[in-house]
């Protein structure tokens, strides 16, 4: 069976805003994507909650997407679709996020994709457009305004460094926003929306 390695943050995870616990499989994008795509691909969750893309982070190893991917795929390099979903935790208050280091960044990981597995095809994610129900959260201790506008500064290079790079590109923020709660993690409701655009998505591409 063929397959897709789901490789990104919280969203990934799938991170509850509303419990700050974690949505169950059948409840989050990945875990429902598994159960669309049973008969023709095996899905692999690999989400990580504060995972950075492009800047090593305080938290650890597996937290530092750059830094972990080329480690995890020294094994796990075995698929033939990667959806490549970081950036979103790189506009952190902590991390100097410009448009240079976000295209350096994403073109080291394709690269780092393609070195473990030349035939496979990687869809990019570009991150969540947070909004300002961020700031009533817990979040706000890691975020700001300038977050905000890091994001809308650099967002329009993960649609060029894909295409540059012969990969798919996929925006969510066309399927979901973010929930009231927290500004920047997707509800329930959303999720289900992803996973049923990604499913469409991935029959109609591959």
């Amino acid at each position: 069976m063929k397959k897709i390695l789901c490789f990104g943050d919280s969203n990934t995870f799938g991170f509850n805003p509303e419990t700050c616990g974690r949505f169950d499989k059948n409840s989050r994008w990945s875990g429902i994507l598994s159960e669309l795509l049973n008969q023709k691909y095996k899905v692999i969750e690999e989400g990580m909650n504060n995972r950075t893309g492009f800047f090593r982070n305080s938290e650890g190893l597996k937290q530092s997407g750059n830094e972990y991917l080329p480690i995890y795929l020294k094994t796990n390099n075995d698929f033939d679709i990667c959806i490549l979903s970081l950036g979103t935790n790189d506009a952190q208050i902590f991390y100097p996020l410009t448009v240079e280091t976000a295209e350096c960044g994403l073109k080291k990981l394709i690269s780092t994709i393609k070195l473990a597995n030349p035939l496979t095809n990687i869809i990019v994610i570009p991150p969540v457009k947070i909004t300002s129900d961020l700031f009533k959260s817990g979040f706000a201790e890691m975020f700001d305004l300038n977050s905000i506008k890091k994001i809308e500064d650099t967002f329009s290079i993960y649609k060029i460094v894909a295409e540059e790079n012969n990969c798919f590109y996929f925006d969510l923020n066309k399927i979901a926003k973010p929930s009231s709660y927290d500004g920047i993690h997707y509800t329930k409701d959303a999720h289900l929306k992803i996973a049923k655009s990604l499913f469409d998505f991935i029959l109609q591409n591959f």
